[in-house]
C-alpha cells in the first residue's frame, strides 16, 4: 500500500523548454522518467512513425531496461522501496511500456496506419521487456513484485472510478472491464497476465469489432475514462457543464490536478489569479462552471490529440456544450466560443510541442479538437452556426427534432464553411445531433397526458383516482403536494411513464374504457404506440440523411454547392 501511495500522490517534474532530445526513442524515455507515462506513448502515435515504430521501442525498451537495472543494483534492495526516486523511475518505465502496449492492440493504430504486422511486433517487444523487468524485481525483493503490483492496481483503480461517484444504470462498460481484466490477473506473473487479459478485454470487445470492420464508428457522452474507449476505436467525446460536474464527483482528484500527467491545470490553479470570481462566486456561477468544464476537458482533448492529428481533424474531436442560459443571444455565445478556443490554443500549443516534437513542422500545432455544440433552439443557432464554420471551428448541433431544423442548420454549416474553403481555411469534421430519443419522450408524455386527460372526465374523484395511479408506478412522493394538472405531467414524464404499457398504466386506462373497454385492447393499443413512437426520431434522422446523402441527391448538393459558392469539386 505504501508503494501505491507513493505513486498516486507523486508529482510529474517540469519539462524543459527546449528539450534535449535527439531522437524519438529518447524523447518517450525523457517524458517517461518526468512522470508523463500517457504522453510519451503517444508520441509514437503518428503517420511518421509508420515502418520505424518496432525499431524506434526497441531503443525505448534498451533503455529502459538499462535504467532499470542500474537503478536496481546502485543500492541494497532493502532500501530501494524507501527511495521514492528510485520506486517512480521503475513505476514510470512499466507504466509507459504498457501505454505503448495498448496504444498497439487497439484501434488507434489503425487510424495512424501502423500494419498489424508493425503492431504485433513491437507489441511482443514490448512483452517479452515488461516479462523481463518484472522477473528482475522478484529476484530483487525475494520472490514479490510490488511496484509492478501498485502500477497495475493504480491502473485498473483508474478504469473503475468511471461512474463511480455520478452512477447511471447499468454502469460504466469502462468501470466493469477493469474488474473482468482483474480477474484474470496472476499476482505471480503480473505484467504478462494484465496484457493478455487486458487485450482480450479490447479486441473481443463488440465497438472494437465493428470499428475494425469498418462498420461504425463511436462516440461517447460522458468525460471520464476516454483513453480505454479510444483503444475500442472510440473516435469523438460530447460533453457538457452537468458531464463535467459528474467528472468531479468520480474523481475528486480534479480539484488539485491530473498529477501533471497531461500538462492541465487543475481547477484551484485554473482560477488562482481570478480574484472576482472568488470574491463572488454566486454572481459568477457561469464563469466558475466555464472554468470546471475547461479544466474537465483539457485532459479529453489530450487523449484524442494523436487521433485527431492524424486524420487532420476528421477524427478525435471533442464536441464541447456552449452555456445554454445565452443560447439565444449571439454575442454572448461567440465570445464565450472564441474565449474557449483560445484557451484551448494555448494549452494544445505547449502540449503539441512535447507530443510532437522532432516531426515535420508542416502541421499546424495548437489548432484545438474542438467542435462547438450550439443548441438549434432559436434563429440564432443559424446566424452562430455559420460564423464559427467560416472560422474554420466546427459545430455540432444539438436540441434538433425536426426536419427543418435540421436542414435549415446544415445549410448554414454548408455556407460557413464554404466561405473557409474560399479563404483556404482547413475544415474539422462536423456533427448535427438528431435528438431522437428527446423527441421521442416529449410524443411520448403528449400521447399520455392525452389518455389519461380523457380518462379523468370519466370519474367523479380525480384527485383519488390519480393518488392511486401514481402509487402504483411510484410516483406519489414526487406528486402529493402539487396541482392536479401538475400530476398529470409528472405522472406522464419518461421518469414513471416509459415505456406507456406500465400495467398500472393499462389498467387505469381500461377501468375508463379509454380507448377500450377491454385490458387486452388497451395493452395491445399502448404497446403499438410505444413501437411506433420508438421510430420517430430514427424517421426524422433517415429524412434528413435521405435529403443529403442520398445517391440521387448528394451529388445535386455538391454541384449546387460549386455552383453557387464558386468552389472547385476538390
Amino acid at each position: 500500500m505504501e508503494v501505491e501511495k507513493t505513486i498516486l500522490y507523486s508529482k510529474a517534474e517540469p519539462l524543459d523548454f527546449p528539450v534535449s532530445s535527439t531522437d524519438h526513442s529518447g524523447h518517450v524515455v525523457y517524458l517517461a522518467t518526468k512522470g508523463y507515462a500517457k504522453l510519451a506513448a503517444d508520441h509514437l502515435l503518428n503517420k511518421e512513425m509508420i515502418g520505424h515504430l518496432e525499431n524506434v521501442v526497441a531503443g525505448v525498451i534498451r533503455q529502459f531496461s538499462f535504467l532499470f537495472n542500474k537503478t536496481l543494483f546502485e543500492e541494497p534492495y532493502e532500501k530501494l522501496l524507501k527511495n521514492e526516486k528510485t520506486l517512480l523511475l521503475c513505476a514510470r518505465i512499466y507504466e509507459t511500456l504498457i501505454q505503448i502496449a495498448l496504444n498497439t492492440i487497439g484501434l488507434e493504430k489503425d487510424i495512424i496506419g501502423f500494419t498489424d504486422d508493425e503492431a504485433v511486433a513491437t507489441y511482443t517487444k514490448i512483452f517479452e521487456a515488461l516479462k523481463g523487468l518484472e522477473n528482475l524485481e522478484r529476484k530483487c525483493f525475494n520472490g514479490e513484485a510490488p511496484i509492478a503490483q501498485a502500477v497495475i492496481r493504480l491502473f485498473l483503480s483508474d478504469m473503475k472510478k468511471v461512474m463511480s461517484g455520478f452512477y447511471r444504470p447499468p454502469g460504466s462498460m469502462v468501470a466493469y472491464t477493469a474488474k473482468e481484466i482483474e480477474k484474470n490477473i496472476d499476482w505471480n506473473n503480473i505484467m504478462v497476465s494484465f496484457l493478455v487479459s487486458a487485450k482480450n478485454c479490447i479486441q473481443n470487445n463488440i465497438y472494437y469489432r465493428l470499428g475494425k470492420l469498418g462498420i461504425c464508428k463511436f462516440g461517447n457522452d460522458y468525460a471520464m475514462g476516454l483513453r480505454w474507449l479510444r483503444h475500442l476505436g472510440f473516435v469523438q467525446v460530447s460533453t457538457n457543464p452537468v458531464l463535467a460536474a459528474a467528472a468531479y464527483e468520480d474523481d475528486p482528484s480534479l480539484w488539485d490536478g491530473y498529477r501533471g500527467e497531461d500538462l492541465c491545470p487543475d481547477f484551484k490553479t485554473a482560477i488562482k489569479n481570478c480574484e472576482e470570481l472568488l470574491k463572488n462566486p454566486n454572481l459568477y456561477g457561469d464563469e466558475l462552471a466555464a472554468k470546471g468544464t475547461e479544466v474537465s476537458i483539457w485532459p479529453n482533448l489530450a487523449v484524442f490529440r494523436p487521433i485527431a492529428i492524424a486524420s487532420n481533424m476528421r477524427h478525435g474531436m471533442v464536441s464541447l456544450q456552449l452555456n445554454p442560459t445565452i443560447a439565444d443571444d449571439y454575442e454572448k455565445s461567440l465570445k464565450d466560443a472564441l474565449k474557449i478556443y483560445a484557451d484551448a490554443e494555448e494549452f494544445l500549443k505547449k502540449y503539441d510541442y512535447y507530443l510532437l516534437w522532432g516531426y515535420s513542422a508542416n502541421f499546424e500545432r495548437g489548432r484545438p479538437n474542438i467542435v462547438f455544440k450550439v443548441a438549434g433552439s432559436s434563429p440564432t443557432a443559424i446566424k452562430l452556426t455559420k460564423k464559427l464554420e467560416s472560422l474554420g471551428i466546427g459545430t455540432n448541433n444539438t436540441v434538433t427534432f425536426t426536419v427543418s431544423q435540421e436542414v435549415e442548420l446544415i445549410l448554414a454549416k454548408i455556407e460557413g464553411r464554404a466561405e473557409a474553403i474560399k479563404k483556404g481555411i482547413p475544415l474539422t469534421t462536423v456533427y448535427e445531433t438528431n435528438m431522437g430519443g428527446r423527441l421521442d419522450d416529449h410524443l411520448r408524455e403528449v400521447q399520455a397526458e392525452e389518455l389519461l386527460r380523457k380518462a379523468l372526465e370519466k370519474l367523479e374523484d380525480k384527485e383519488e383516482a390519480l393518488k392511486k395511479l401514481a402509487e402504483a408506478l411510484g410516483a406519489w412522493d414526487q406528486v402529493k403536494q402539487i396541482s392536479l394538472n401538475e400530476k398529470i405531467g409528472v405522472i406522464c414524464s419518461r421518469r414513471f411513464l416509459r415505456p406507456l404499457n406500465k400495467e398500472p398504466f393499462v389498467d387505469f386506462l381500461a377501468k375508463c374504457n379509454v380507448p377500450y373497454n377491454s385490458k387486452v385492447k388497451v395493452a395491445e393499443y399502448l404497446a403499438r404506440l410505444e413501437k411506433n413512437i420508438g421510430y420517430c426520431g430514427i424517421l426524422v434522422t433517415k429524412r434528413v440523411y435521405e435529403i443529403f446523402f442520398s445517391p440521387e441527391n448528394k451529388f445535386k448538393w455538391l454541384s449546387y454547392i460549386r455552383s453557387k459558392y464558386g468552389l472547385t469539386r476538390k
